[in-house]
């Protein structure tokens, strides 16, 4: 019931703040509003007086101006002349200056800058007037200040467009001060009216505030006190109700404590805080990793395990899962360094509003584990001889292969060359000068025939030359690039910088020699390559070979997943053999750049 009472007082006086906040706001916005518009019109009317009083001004300037040019045609002394001169001069300044000011504002005179169109209207009829007078009257002291000793009829005329002006221009000039006054006299009323209407919405605002604000407040207050009433006599059946509760609860209080000994007898169970320290840990759990709940004061993961990297991964579980929980095998090992394995779940839970704490529940699974790592044994053991079958395989197959290109280069080079070289020779015996056709038919027979044994002699190089058996890669290297050289044009060496000269077993030096092969003839057919430098060297665990072109070059990324097209093939068929010697293969090219390939074999003892 109390709790209830002060939540109630608390939403009550929450309430109300937030009403006496709008209130008291909602007034002193109106009345910083009402001092803005008021301060802006006395602002506004400030500069009334300074424009009317300028205006005024005026037209004393403009009648002491002609008076004094009137005086200075009838003055002779020069002394005199000259300082109605300067009196003059120091009036037109002035009166040009208050003129201009009226219209386009002045801060030293306190003038604004904006002029109503009215006002406007009558300065633009004004202003022809004034530049003939200021005109005039300029041009006189200018003629005074050249000859101060002139006569007046060297200036005669300007003085009468003085005269005859003035008038004018005092009429004008009034209509203009009038105007003024009215525009000054028209704002008084509009600041009054706004101090009426400002009046009227500050008695709205307040009585808005009594019906939407404070009536309602004096309406909450009252149910509040109705509420509280009603509280004090339901908090008194509370109280018995409590009583009642207490011994349900203390009941509940042993058979809980009864329900905690069954589960810390039965079951892996332990209570930790969040970061790792045990509240409680169960008797099994206990007995199983000689915890000791007097003396161990350590936290849960150095508990379950005095190894580094189990402590570590039982300790990231708890912290990435102690909010969201988590159900899965730890890896354990007791103080007597026995390897423990352990289906845990962790569940978190809060025993009280600010207290949150971590349900540790596992049961021992180690030997199950242990049998499933034993068949997980042995199912990689059964898939490593299956590979170990597979590459025997593979190198039968690949040494089959080339015994059939023995073969194949055997019968070609001994068979079908020998044949076509004698067709060459019984061609060429043939005599054609009696018969035209035929001469020209037998000539072409000798050129294709030519090209025939070229073609044979590359096919047959190109299966397994004899240097590879008899002498090696390197002189296989050596051969195959000096006959490419001959049949295609192009400028092929090799350069062997440590002079490698070691024979390899027999699969080794065949793929060493294919992959060579194949980066050659590509570095020709598909690079445009004019030149291709073949560059050998070793260490004592490895040989390492770098064929270099300057072709056009292109880019790895984009022929990596290829298997058709120009190059794609070949470059898979690379990457096998090197990778069945337990090579290791690079390619480095750029458009425009050439190609670089490099292969890295290991040298092992024949």
């Amino acid at each position: 019931m109390a709790k209830r009472g002060n939540s109630l007082d608390q939403r009550t006086f929450d309430k109300l703040r937030r009403l006496y906040i709008i209130a008291l706001s909602t007034i002193a916005v109106s009345v910083i509003v009402s001092q803005l518009l008021i301060r802006n019109h006395l602002n506004d009317q400030a500069t009334d007086s300074s424009v009317i009083n300028v205006a005024g001004r005026q037209r004393m300037l403009s009648q002491k101006l002609t008076k004094d040019v009137v005086s200075l045609s009838s003055e002779t002394a020069l002394d005199k002349r000259i300082w109605l001169k300067n009196k003059i001069k120091e009036t037109l300044n002035l009166w040009e200056l208050s003129h201009y000011a009226l219209q386009n504002g002045n801060d030293s005179l306190g003038l604004p800058e904006k002029n109503t169109s009215e006002i406007h209207a009558r300065f633009a009829i004004l202003n022809p007037v004034f530049d003939r007078i200021n005109f005039a009257s300029k041009a006189i002291i200018t003629k005074i200040e050249n000859n101060p000793s002139l006569s007046f009829s060297n200036f005669a005329s300007e003085v009468e467009v003085v005269k005859n002006n003035e008038g004018d221009f005092l009429l004008m000039m009034d209509d203009i001060v009038n105007q003024y006054d009215l525009e000054a006299d028209r704002k008084v009323t509009r600041l009054r009216q706004l101090e009426m209407w400002l009046t009227g919405l500050t008695l709205l605002i307040l009585l808005a505030e009594f019906l939407f604000i404070f009536w309602p407040a004096a309406k909450s207050v009252k149910g509040v006190l109705t509420e509280l009433l009603y509280a004090e006599k339901h908090a008194k059946k509370m109280a018995f109700d409590a009583d009642e509760l207490s011994i349900a609860k203390e009941k509940s209080i042993k058979e809980l404590r009864a329900l905690s000994r069954a589960m810390d007898d039965t079951l892996l169970f332990a209570r930790i805080l969040p970061n790792g320290q045990i509240v409680h840990m169960g008797n099994k759990f206990s007995r199983l990793y000689n915890y000791s709940k007097l003396n161990d004061k350590g936290l849960f993961w150095t508990t379950l395990s005095p190894v580094e990297n189990e402590q570590l991964a039982i300790e990231d579980l708890i912290a990435k899962h102690k909010k969201t929980g988590w159900q899965g095998e730890v890896k354990s090992t007791t103080k007597n360094h026995v390897d423990v394995w352990l289906e845990m779940a962790i569940i978190p839970y809060s025993p009280t509003e600010d207290k949150s704490e971590i349900l540790i529940i596992a049961s021992e699974i180690t030997e199950r584990k242990v049998a499933q790592l034993e068949i997980a044994r042995l199912t990689a053991a059964s898939f490593e001889e299956k590979m170990n079958q597979q590459k025997i395989i593979s190198s039968k197959i690949i040494e089959n292969q080339e015994k059939e290109q023995n073969r194949i280069a055997k019968d070609v080079h001994d068979g079908i060359g020998q044949m076509l070289t004698g067709l060459k020779y019984n061609l060429e015996s043939i005599d054609t000068q009696d018969i035209e056709k035929a001469t020209s038919k037998i000539e072409h027979l000798k050129t294709l025939t030519t090209e025939i044994i070229k073609g044979i002699r590359t096919a047959t190089f190109n299966l397994t030359p004899p240097e590879l058996t008899d002498h090696g890669v390197v002189p296989a290297i050596a051969k195959l690039i000096q006959e490419l050289s001959k049949l295609t044009g192009k400028q092929i060496m090799l350069f062997n910088k440590t002079d490698f000269n070691q024979r390899l077993d027999s699969l080794t030096e065949i793929n060493i020699y294919r992959i060579t092969q194949e980066a050659i003839n590509n570095a020709i057919k598909y690079a445009e390559s004019s030149h291709i430098l073949v560059s050998l060297s070793h260490s004592k665990n490895i040989l390492s070979i770098v064929i270099d072109d300057n072709g056009k070059g292109f880019d790895p990324k984009k022929v990596k997943h290829i298997k058709t097209g120009d190059g794609g093939m070949g470059m898979t068929f690379m990457r096998e053999r090197i990778k069945y010697i337990d090579g290791r293969f690079f390619i480095s090219s750029e458009k425009g750049k050439g190609t670089r390939i490099t292969l890295n074999i290991p040298l092992k003892e024949v």
